[in-house]
């Protein structure tokens, strides 16, 4: 059973703020906020409260990054489910029995999701009486008596690489038709990079911002024109 390490860089080293991870995982931040946090809401009934359901760690500065990478890959999987139409109230208690019916720390950043989570879920919907199964189903659909991931979801999950323990090693950002770009904690410190060439995005857009044209700045990086434009179409809408 994969189980994390303090001394690994995906859990110990916080890379993002909740605005930057949100950016990337094409977020707003106050619904990333919500899942960093947790939240305590009043209704008729009295407070409700949600636990925080994404890894972050105390920032070493007062404005610092909190959330590790493997933050990140747990964001990524939170955005399928709200990709899905699924509000996070809902499908909450059943992620927290996925976690456990998966038996692994960090459950939404391991393997074990992308393999045995639709299945787990399918199980729930069927047999736990506490849990609703309606927002359970809509993340699954039942294939051959056997319940695996939505369309959806599965395109989200695709994104994530694991490593030789089972836990994400990198993240393919969202946004981007042309252009791959990743999140790896082992390069550029786990800021976007082009997967062809591995340069730093805000390293390459920022040569063609500085006045050099898109011909120079692709042969300087290696980054063919193609992706620099859609990386330059993504880096303008989220700015804009």
């Amino acid at each position: 059973m994969p189980t994390a390490t303090s001394e690994d860089l995906r859990f110990s080293t916080p890379l993002y703020t909740v605005t930057e991870a949100a950016r990337l995982l094409e977020l707003s931040p106050s619904t990333l906020s919500t899942w960093v946090k947790g939240y305590q809401r009043q209704s008729g009934g009295g407070p409700v409260v949600g636990q925080p359901v994404i890894s972050s760690l105390e920032p070493a500065t007062p404005r610092g990054p909190t959330i590790p990478f493997v933050g990140l890959a747990e964001g990524m999987v939170l955005a399928a489910v709200r990709a899905a139409g699924v509000p996070l109230q809902r499908i909450r208690p059943a992620l927290e029995q996925l976690a456990k019916g998966l038996g692994v720390e960090h459950a939404l950043a391991s393997r074990k999701l992308y393999t045995d989570g639709a299945e787990i879920l399918y199980d729930l919907s069927e047999h736990h009486r506490d849990l609703d199964p309606r927002p359970v189903r809509q993340l699954i659909v039942v294939r051959s008596e056997q319940g695996v991931f939505s369309e959806v979801v599965e395109q989200y999950l695709r994104r994530i690489d694991y490593g030789p323990d089972g836990y994400a090693r990198l993240v393919r950002l969202p946004g981007y038709g042309t252009a791959e770009v990743v999140a790896d904690p082992e390069r550029g410190f786990g800021q976007p990079i082009f997967a062809h060439g591995g340069s730093r995005v805000a390293d390459v857009l920022g040569l063609f911002w500085a006045g050099e044209d898109l011909e120079t700045v692709a042969a300087e990086y290696g980054v063919p024109r193609s992706q620099l434009e859609d990386a330059l179409r993504v880096a303008s809408r989220r700015a804009a």
